[in-house]
């Protein structure tokens, strides 16, 4: 469950496959069963919140009114984790269909933990929007976009010089969009190029700022046992959101009431090779 969590706030699309049957593993599944009806699982897969709430329901004895509240408050702890409205007005929709818990309940107590400063749930629980210290740029940065880039820095700094040679060929300096990672990224990355190892790597900072804001991300776990996979997962998210990027732009070019035809199918067929791009990255 925490690996999943881990992965869902680097920005994963988390699906869990339930298999039905008595097959160990899906290898023996799609031998004993086929794989039609593999495939019809795999369709069938559900979302981490969905997952969550199952395994929760698994996990208890609901039979009295007090059960039921405690599978209530639970289940809004689960939702306090959706930050976008949208999403968990879905997934309350859902949740009161599948368990007989009626909307309004599900809605009043998760108003009542919204509002009372977060008790019984840890602040960093809970996605927040963090203002970019560079005052020219305006828009705001996610939380996962952050522990991503702390992630990469942490990693630059433990790991041997492979680690930059890897990140290095996807992610420059000017991609690391909160200020003081921008700075950090920026030393690192010209020790690095100079070909000096990670040896004493933290004697290169000077700033007061940089070494508290260093010290305060080396301090997180990020439970990486795999330093390899875990760099290649992180360029993999990095790449979808670029393209993500450039998809928007095209969109916002092709709004142009002014564009002229030729332009306009050299965007779009740029666009569609796009769409093509991130559908195969899923």
């Amino acid at each position: 469950m925490r690996g999943m969590e881990i992965l869902q706030n680097l920005g994963c699309d988390i699906r869990i496959l339930e298999l039905d049957g008595d097959a160990k593993d899906p290898d023996e599944y799609v031998i004993k069963y086929g794989s039609g009806r593999f495939e019809r699982c795999v369709e069938n897969a559900i979302s981490l919140v969905e997952f969550k709430v199952k395994t929760l329901k698994k996990n208890m004895t609901i039979q009295t009114a007090s059960d039921k509240i405690k599978f209530l408050n639970e289940i809004v702890k689960i939702l306090s984790k959706v930050d976008n409205s949208i999403e968990r007005e879905i997934y309350i929709d859902k949740i009161s269909n599948e368990y007989g818990i009626s909307k309004e309940a599900i809605y009043a107590e998760y108003n009542k933990i919204s509002n009372i400063g977060n008790q019984g749930i840890k602040a960093l629980q809970r996605p927040i929007a963090i203002k970019r210290q560079n005052k020219n740029l305006k828009e705001d940065i996610s939380e996962g976009l952050i522990k991503r880039e702390n992630m990469i820095i942490s990693l630059l700094i433990n790991s041997e010089i492979n680690a930059y040679n890897q990140i290095s060929k996807k992610i420059s300096p000017k991609d690391f969009k909160l200020e003081v990672n921008n700075k950090i990224a920026s030393i690192l990355y010209e020790h690095f190029e100079k070909g000096n190892s990670n040896n004493n790597v933290l004697d290169l900072f000077k700033d007061e700022e940089l070494i508290g804001h260093i010290t305060s991300l080396m301090a997180d776990d990020y439970e990486i046992t795999n330093n390899e996979k875990a760099i290649e997962d992180l360029l993999k998210v990095y790449e979808k959101e670029k393209l993500q990027d450039e998809k928007g732009k095209i969109l916002r070019m092709l709004d142009d009431d002014n564009i002229d035809k030729d332009k306009k199918l050299e965007l779009e067929k740029e666009l569609s090779n796009l769409i093509i791009k991130i559908a195969k990255m899923k």
